[in-house]
C-alpha cells in the first residue's frame, strides 16, 4: 500500500500570515528565551553538525552559528518562502548556514549526516503518523551518539495555561496538538528509538507552557524504552 505524502502546513495555518509568523512568534512564544534555553541544553562544539528541523524563518540555526562561528549549520523547511526569509535573515545577521526545502519525513541528506539534529515549535504542527516519521528521519541522519534537542509545547503546568493552550489548538488543529497537551511528546521521541529522553526546562508563555527536551541516538539496531510520562 501506498503512503501518501504529508500535506504541508504553513506555521500560521495560512500562507498569507507568514509575514507575520516572526512578531508573532516572539511575542507568544517568548521565542529568544526559547531557544537560547534550547541550544545550552544541547551543548553544542566547534566541530559540531547540526542540522534545523523545520527552520522555519531561521532563528534558531542563526543563534546556534553566531553563538559557534565555527559550527556547520544546515536547516529544512517545507515553505520555501520560510526558507527564502530564513536566508535573508542569515545574511542580515552575516552567517553562513545552509538553508533547503525539504519535508521532515524526507530528508534529503545521508545517513549519520549530523551531530544534533535540533527543532523548535515545528512537531506540534505534524499528526501523530508524520510526527513518528519525522522522528524516524532525525535519528535516521543522526551519528550514533547524536543528540536530538527539541523545544516545543509539552503538557500545561496549571488549568489556566490549559485553558490558554486551547487558542493553539484551535488555530494549529487538535490532531497534531492533542497529543502535546497530554504530555506525550517524549513517548514519542522514545518510540522512535531514542534513548536517555529527558526534560531540562519549561517556559510559561501566554499560550501555555513550552518543553525542552533532549535524547541521544544509541546507533542501529538499538531499542529505547519508554519514559515515564507521568507528570
Amino acid at each position: 500500500m501506498s503512503h501518501e505524502p504529508p500535506r504541508y502546513v504553513h506555521a500560521l495555518r495560512y500562507r498569507l500570515l507568514n509575514a507575520a509568523y516572526d512578531p508573532v512568534v516572539a511575542l507568544t512564544t517568548r521565542e529568544r528565551r526559547l531557544k537560547t534555553m534550547l541550544l545550552d541544553a544541547v551543548g553544542l562544539s566547534g566541530d559540531s553538525r547540526v542540522l534545523d528541523l523545520g527552520c522555519g524563518t531561521g532563528t534558531l540555526a542563526v543563534l546556534a552559528k553566531q553563538r559557534l562561528p565555527g559550527l556547520d549549520v544546515h536547516g529544512i523547511d517545507g515553505d520555501g518562502a520560510m526558507v527564502e526569509r530564513a536566508r535573508r535573515k542569515a545574511r542580515r545577521a552575516g552567517v553562513e548556514v545552509s538553508f533547503r526545502t525539504a519535508m521532515a519525513g524526507k530528508l534529503p541528506y545521508a545517513d549519520a549526516s549530523f551531530t544534533h539534529v535540533l527543532t523548535s515549535l515545528f512537531l506540534h504542527h505534524l499528526t501523530p503518523a508524520d510526527k513518528r516519521q519525522a522522528l524516524a528521519e532525525a535519528r535516521r541522519v543522526l551519528r550514533p551518539g547524536g543528540t536530538l534537542g527539541i523545544a516545543d509545547w509539552g503538557i500545561p503546568s496549571n488549568r489556566m495555561l490549559r485553558g490558554l493552550f486551547l487558542i493553539v489548538q484551535m488555530l494549529d488543529g487538535f490532531e497534531t496538538t492533542r497529543d502535546h497537551a497530554a504530555g506525550r511528546l517524549p513517548w514519542f521521541v522514545a518510540q522512535a528509538g531514542f534513548v536517555g529522553v529527558r526534560e531540562t526546562g519549561r517556559l510559561a508563555t501566554v499560550l501555555g507552557s513550552l518543553t525542552v527536551l533532549l535524547a541521544d541516538n544509541p546507533g542501529c539496531g538499538s531499542v529505547s524504552s519508554t519514559p515515564n510520562l507521568e507528570q
